[in-house]
């Protein structure tokens, strides 16, 4: 029986999902440790976000088992996946635009009775992004893409989740907001929360991540420390300008 300290938070085992005919993943066996912040890169199409999405319930599996916190979650629907403490921030931000900030952000919190608690988590994502104090009565269509991108890391961990996914939190972002956002994403995991992030920007991933894996067309073809992989030199011509 493996060791409940050393078993992987979260632990996919050759899975499949199609969309239709097209296969996206195709057996795909990664995991996550307690504490860990784990990135999956690769190219456009090659199933990063499908990766996520099979993870958090919105698609189907279709082979293989996903386990989270040593728990089979294959069959389980999305909301209850959220309560058992996985939370996905998914890409393009998908805030709710004529909801205030604020309204954004009890919204992360629906599925929670802990109104201490949640108080108590109203305040930490404002510690992490002090412009969402500022706009907590504006709606969420009229900000910034940074703000934006804060407002849906905040709502995403309004829910205490253990592990947090990540999708392209980057996407579309001035320089200077990329390195604050990621700042803040090594900032929650030392705060304790797990992380799987998915991330165009590969260098910058794998400077923060633990550990890392490559996915190329559903599959999984490399995986190592992020520092073993920026030394890559099959990794370093594909994702990281040579």
């Amino acid at each position: 029986m493996a060791d409940a300290v050393t078993a992987p938070l979260l632990k996919l085992d050759n899975v499949r999902t199609a969309y239709g005919a097209i296969q996206a993943l195709r057996g795909v066996t990664l995991e996550v440790l307690d504490g860990e912040i784990v990135t999956l890169i690769g190219a456009n199409g090659a199933g990063k976000s499908t990766t996520l999405r099979t993870i958090s319930g919105l698609l189907k599996v279709q082979g293989g088992a996903i386990a989270f916190d040593g728990r089979d979650i294959s069959e389980i629907p999305a909301h209850r996946i959220v309560e058992m403490g996985l939370a996905h921030c998914p890409e393009g931000r998908r805030v709710f635009p004529d909801m205030t900030v604020r309204e954004n952000l009890e919204l992360g919190a629906y599925l929670r009775r802990d109104q201490r608690g949640i108080a108590a988590d109203f305040e930490r994502g404002f510690a992490l992004f002090p412009i969402l104090k500022e706009r907590a009565g504006q709606k969420a269509g009229t900000l910034s893409g940074g703000e934006q991108q804060m407002l849906a890391i905040a709502r995403a961990l309004m829910s205490r989740p253990r592990l947090l996914m990540l999708d392209e939190p980057s996407l579309g972002l001035a320089p200077a907001l990329v390195q604050t956002i990621f700042r803040t994403i090594t900032e929650i995991n030392a705060e304790g929360t797990t992380i799987l992030l998915v991330e165009q920007n590969a260098h910058l991933a794998l400077q923060v991540a633990h550990r890392g894996y490559v996915l190329e067309t559903g599959e999984i073809v490399l995986t190592g420390t992020g520092q073993e992989l920026l030394g890559n030199e099959a990794v370093r011509e594909a994702y990281l300008g040579g």
